[in-house]
């Protein structure tokens, strides 16, 4: 798989992603598998979050909600195998804690991270972000938080999750550091980073996108709209992928990872699948170049109608 430069920073990873969202009812063992079938297709960027396993049941924590579940997973895998942990750019994220919903003061946000080192048997993790926007504590003491988290040598990296161009703009306005990426959904059922100024904001601050659910959740692998999608819409879409699946002799899940991969801003799709065959088809993705016809193809549909 082919490496690039995760944001301003001198962290190489592969150009795909292998996200823990739901690992948190896996065990160590099983974990240890994908992750290590992950990385070695090249998915060196591994991405988990403290809330990860939250309203299920707890096995590795003492928390009664799941809360640090898939935390604590990989944390006994790093405890029965230490050697994994320098394999990867280890990422994770906080802030949001139910029920307030989110919290992005100094003292929570410090404390966030510092809980997740705990579960995750490290010492630092390469990238930090805060995982939505907190809308009751301002910029700057969120700003000051990540400065502080950096300083501190707990995260190599900080970014966000869930925010929009201006509140990360506004962010940044109050840090040292650099914001080095954002994280927010992107696939060819959710387009919203094409118009809404963070890929813009991404092409001119160097930052990189990395694009959770790439698969709309699951759906554009299935081809099972399950009505969480516009029912019009998606079979523009589908239809439209198929034709390239067929084209590129490849499955429709490997086009919607290509439709991330080839937007110009840099973009690093996140999958989340369970299943190691699925890992390791998914890593082809990275070879398919789609054409910017067909890139376009997969716009068009998405909206409805031709490019003005």
């Amino acid at each position: 798989m082919k490496t690039f430069k995760l944001g301003t920073s001198d962290l190489s990873v592969g150009r795909i992603a292998y996200g823990c969202w739901r690992l948190s009812q896996s065990t160590p063992k099983q974990a240890q598998e994908k992750i290590e079938t992950a990385l070695s297709v090249g998915m060196t960027l591994i991405d988990t979050a403290d809330i990860y396993g939250f309203s299920e049941p707890s096995i590795y924590t003492d928390q009664d909600n799941g809360f640090g579940e898939a935390e604590a997973v990989m944390g006994q895998m790093f405890k029965a195998s230490p050697a994994l942990r320098g394999d990867m750019v280890l990422v994770t994220k906080g802030g949001i804690i139910p029920p307030r919903p989110y919290d992005s003061s100094v003292d929570y946000l410090t404390g966030a991270l510092e809980r997740s080192l705990t579960r995750l048997h490290t010492d630092h993790v390469d990238l930090f972000l805060i995982h939505r926007p907190d809308l009751s504590t301002s910029f700057e003491a969120a700003g000051r938080a990540l400065d502080g988290l950096v300083q501190s040598g707990k995260t190599r990296y900080v970014g966000v999750s869930n925010f929009t161009a201006a509140q990360a703009s506004a962010l940044q306005a109050h840090m040292d550091r650099q914001l080095i990426v954002h994280q927010n959904e992107f696939s060819a059922l959710c387009q919203d980073p094409i118009t809404d100024g963070i890929f813009d904001q991404c092409q001119e601050k160097g930052m990189t996108l990395m694009a959770w659910s790439p698969l709309a959740r699951g759906a554009l692998a299935t081809g099972k709209n399950n009505e969480k999608f516009d029912p019009e819409r998606f079979a523009r879409v589908t239809a439209v992928m198929d034709k390239l699946a067929r084209s590129y002799d490849t499955t429709p899940a490997n086009i919607a990872l290509a439709f991330t991969l080839r937007h110009p801003a840099s973009v690093l799709p996140i999958i989340g699948t369970q299943t190691v065959r699925r890992i390791k088809d998914s890593a082809k993705a990275d070879d398919i170049n789609l054409s910017a016809r067909h890139f376009y193809d997969l716009i068009e549909a998405f909206r409805g109608e031709a490019m003005p």
